[in-house]
């Protein structure tokens, strides 16, 4: 250990012989520079280098959907899926999880490109289902059968509740406007309208009805009237307005929701984006902004985001597609202190057991990166690659051979510590990563504009680390689908922060259909729509969805399997925790309660525990009698 503070200093010669490295014998040595086109890789919102690619015809379809997912998960062996095993398998050892050495700078010194470091053993890739969309093999799905994947016709009819609920209460109090109840026909009819307005750019919303020769736009006159599409929008509401009365009465108790009025649609996206596809071996965990000028308390500012004030939302995302798997809204510190950060806590909550121990690779950036996440996941079988500050705590603060604030680019130094790798790199500037899946250097090079002797520009392949190889061509996920979403986005203006969420769950259900339409057409080696032309076509399925008939009687056919004769009971996935529904008992008492088990021939929802058998009592009290 280092009794005092000593500043190390590149010998001559070792200088020149690690440029001979870098840029070869007969390559004058390059002048040290700040150069526009450098990698970034230390940032406080986890930008990428990805860039991002533009782009119930049966209402209960999702149910089919599900039915027929649930036989991925039931088979007799119980075994899960997997990758094929290799022939040779490698043991991962048990990771320290002492931190204190690095920290205190026993961690040795720091070892330039020529050492030697070994690529660390990683556990194997076992998801519990195959990487891609889950949906019913062999089926061609429209933009619109996509759409109500996540929002299907029982989602849609919540919301219509109440909204007229909310609707009526707001004529009882005396407010005076005309209103007709809305139908689940004209809800989705609106939202055609919306999507309109994120692909045609209006100021306000009543040029869209204008009669003005600049303006003078058919499309929305032949849905809805104006006064219509205004008063649904202003009625529009999420939640039981009574609940809601009652949820407000708990403010400042521990029992108080503050995302109550968004939870109906939040739980229902939720879920939908996590059913009907599973991310591949490579995810990212990033911030999402939601722009709003609402004045609520969730609202928060982030000085290096584009959007720098609106609602906060951790995301994981499939690198490779930007597909939306899973993702919370942020209320505030208090609500989820483990007393090991917020970015520890974030990670924790998205990954939750379903990926964790699966051999997934996880990207974050330095908000996230701390030795006690990395470690933690490993443990859990998962392994993770982020940027990292070198103030954080647990970074080494040894400075023997440290990397020298004039180095070239192209300058690597790294430090090994158990299963933890810290690496430093000179590009336009300093950057430090930390990472279990890589080892210090695997021969990588990357493509830099530098001066030479002359003072001439010119292109030179320099050293790059493999942990910021991989982390510039993974960490993108989260920026891909913030991408999608804004191409087109159904956002406007509101004061209310609840419909900032509408719009915004509109959004992520439409770019997670518009990838689930991609990647099936790819399979199939075809071409796929644009996102423009997928929301066109949908934003017109949905404006003649009143004229299309439920055809409830082609769905009931087009089950996989014909109802047994005698009532049973079934869980729709091997998964307590996912596919589950809302149980029919417990709904008709006024409760919402979800369960994974159901009657195969009354085809409900019922609990199934000791403490609460609704699966018993529904029989008991004849209820399968009319079913």
């Amino acid at each position: 250990m280092l009794t005092r503070k000593t500043k190390y200093k590149t010998t001559e010669k070792q200088t020149q012989t690690e440029q001979e490295m870098y840029y070869g014998a007969s390559v004058a040595t390059p002048e040290p520079l700040v150069e526009e086109d450098g990698t970034e890789g230390q940032h406080e919102t986890g930008s990428s280098d990805i860039k991002s690619e533009e782009e119930e015809s049966k209402m209960n379809l999702k149910d089919i959907i599900v039915t027929t997912i649930k036989k991925e998960f039931d088979s007799d062996s119980g075994e899960e899926w997997a990758l094929p095993t290799p022939t040779k398998k490698r043991r991962v050892p048990p990771p320290s999880t002492d931190v204190s050495a690095v920290s205190s700078g026993s961690a040795g010194k720091w070892h330039i490109i020529t050492d030697k470091d070994e690529q660390p053993s990683l556990p194997h890739f076992k998801p519990k289902r195959p990487p891609g969309p889950h949906l019913m093999p062999g089926t061609k799905y429209s933009p619109l059968e996509l759409f109500q994947l996540f929002f299907s016709k029982s989602v849609v009819t919540t919301l219509v509740d109440n909204t007229n609920k909310f609707a009526e209460n707001r004529l009882s109090a005396g407010k005076n406007f005309r209103w007709v109840p809305v139908s689940v026909n004209e809800l989705y009819t609106f939202i055609s309208i919306v999507i309109y307005m994120g692909l045609v750019k209006a100021k306000t919303l009543a040029d869209y009805w204008s009669r003005n020769r600049v303006y003078r736009l058919p499309f929305p006159g032949t849905v809805m009237t104006k006064a219509r599409f205004l008063t649904i929008s202003w009625n529009l509401h999420l939640s039981d307005p009574q609940e809601d009365m009652e949820n407000l009465k708990k403010k400042g108790s521990p029992g108080f929701d503050r995302l109550f009025k968004i939870k109906p649609l939040y739980v229902d996206i939720v879920s939908a984006c996590r059913t009907f596809f599973q991310p591949r071996r490579e995810i990212s965990i990033d911030e999402r902004m939601v722009a709003t000028k609402a004045r609520n308390g969730l609202k928060q500012y982030m000085k290096n985001k584009p959007t720098k004030w609106g609602q906060k939302l951790f995301v994981l995302a499939d690198s490779s597609n930007g597909y939306t798997w899973n993702f919370f809204v942020y209320e505030g510190k208090n609500t989820m202190s483990s007393g090991k950060g917020l970015g520890y806590d974030s990670v924790m909550a998205l990954l939750e057991f379903s990926l964790l121990g699966r051999g997934y690779k996880v990207y974050t950036d330095n908000f996230y990166t701390t030795p006690r996440l990395f470690l933690n996941l490993l443990q859990e079988n998962t392994v993770a690659c982020g940027t990292i500050r070198p103030n954080q705590r647990d970074f080494p603060k040894t400075k023997v051979n440290d990397l020298p604030k004039n180095a070239d680019r192209g300058t690597i130094r790294w430090c090994r510590h158990g299963n933890l790798l810290f690496v430093k790199w000179k590009d336009t500037r300093e950057v430090n990563m930390c990472t279990t899946i890589h080892k210090a250097y695997a021969g990588d090079r990357a493509n830099r504009r530098v001066k030479n002797s002359k003072g001439v520009w010119t292109s030179i392949p320099v050293p790059i680390p493999a942990a910021i190889k991989d982390y510039n061509q993974h960490m993108g996920g989260v920026g891909l689908s913030d991408t999608l979403l804004g191409y087109y986005g159904v956002l406007h203006k509101t004061r209310k922060w609840y419909k900032t969420f509408f719009f915004h769950f509109i959004d992520i259900a439409i770019v997670n259909s518009f990838i689930l339409h991609k990647e099936m057409i790819q399979a199939h080696r075809k071409d796929h729509l644009t996102q423009k032309k997928f929301r066109e076509t949908l934003q017109l399925q949905l404006a003649d969805i009143s004229k299309m008939p439920w055809q409830e009687e082609l769905v009931t056919l087009a089950q996989p399997v014909a109802p047994p004769a005698h009532c049973m009971v079934a869980f729709y996935s091997t998964d307590a925790t996912s596919s589950r529904r809302a149980c029919r008992l417990c709904k008709q008492a006024g409760k919402r309660v979800k369960t994974p088990a159901y009657c195969t021939k009354c085809n409900v929802a019922l609990c199934l525990l000791p403490a609460r058998n609704c699966f018993k009592d529904w029989h008991d009290s004849g209820n399968h009698k009319n079913v």
